[in-house]
């Protein structure tokens, strides 16, 4: 089951990031992506043939209407609620190298929340939930906690200070993050997950410079996990560590050990980088025909 974080990004390609001042510049067409991080997290695992239950609230807009299209189109079990304050958005500028700079656009108003009759049943039929980090998901984690499933979460580009990621980051089981945020600090910040929350597992994800696992029962130092070289050109990074975190839980959850799941998160989240948006996601025939990690 994933939860949260539904939305559609609005794609501007770019010459170079960050971009020149200057009161107009030309691109290339401007695209819409439906997804954001919890829909691409939903879509990938559909496609490598788990079934999913996507729990979000969108707004009744045509923003809205995207995402339902887009989900219904990867066959994802998407049940929404509706907000007033409409559907989540983003805009993306992109090089040339597939390099991104995203400006978001949540909307959720700091009251809104999940009713239990709503995610109980669901959570109650699931063998694991992903936990976008919107506000509205920070209070139902004691729920997630006291049922027993495992929880995974994506803190994206916490930086180890922020209070916004730390109630998330310290109640999963497994905790994905960018190693950009807390830059040259990301093993002391993979540590302090570890040792201050619950935590089995820490994965940062580096982009073209592969990714690092921590589980808590390899010492102090972080593993590197080489990337893995794209089977095309690079034309877009938007949605590649949702791919990755895809790739993973699938590993995870057909029991691979966490090294192989790291190395199907590098698969995912490469493959990811050579189409637009999440226009094409890999499977599991692709993920399970490239050579296995020697390391796993």
């Amino acid at each position: 089951m994933v939860i949260g974080g539904s939305g559609v990004d609005t794609v501007v390609r770019v010459d170079q990031l960050p971009v020149p001042l200057a009161d107009s510049v030309g691109v290339a067409p401007i695209s819409e992506w439906p997804g954001h991080t919890g829909g691409n997290v939903a879509l990938g695992l559909r496609a490598l043939g788990l079934g999913v239950k996507f729990l979000d609230v969108i707004g009744d807009d045509w923003i809205g209407g995207q995402v339902r299209e887009r989900l219904a189109k990867g066959d994802v079990d998407f049940e929404p609620l509706i907000s007033p304050a409409g559907t989540r958005r983003a805009v993306n500028l992109v090089d040339s190298t597939g390099g991104r700079m995203s400006f978001y656009d949540s909307r959720d108003p700091a009251d809104l929340r999940l009713p239990q009759d709503f995610y109980l049943p669901h959570l109650n039929r699931a063998r694991h939930v992903h936990v976008s980090i919107v506000d509205f998901a920070r209070h139902l984690l004691d729920d997630v906690v006291a049922s027993g499933v495992p929880l995974s979460t994506d803190l994206h580009d916490w930086d180890g200070t922020a209070d916004h990621h730390r109630d998330f980051a310290l109640r999963a089981d497994l905790v994905f993050l960018s190693a950009a945020g807390a830059g040259e600090r990301i093993g002391e910040v993979m540590r302090e997950i570890l040792r201050e929350g619950r935590a089995q597992a820490v994965v940062a994800t580096a982009g073209a410079g592969g990714s690092y696992l921590l589980a808590r029962d390899d010492g102090s130092t972080p593993r590197p996990v080489p990337a893995t070289v794209p089977p095309g050109r690079v034309v877009d990074s938007n949605g590649a560590g949702d791919a990755y975190v895809s790739g993973f839980l699938y590993g995870r959850l057909t029991g691979r050990s966490l090294q192989e799941c790291a190395h199907f998160g590098a698969l995912a989240g490469a493959y990811a980088c050579t189409v637009p948006g999440n226009t094409s996601l890999i499977g599991p025939e692709a993920l399970l025909s490239e050579p296995s990690d020697p390391s796993a």
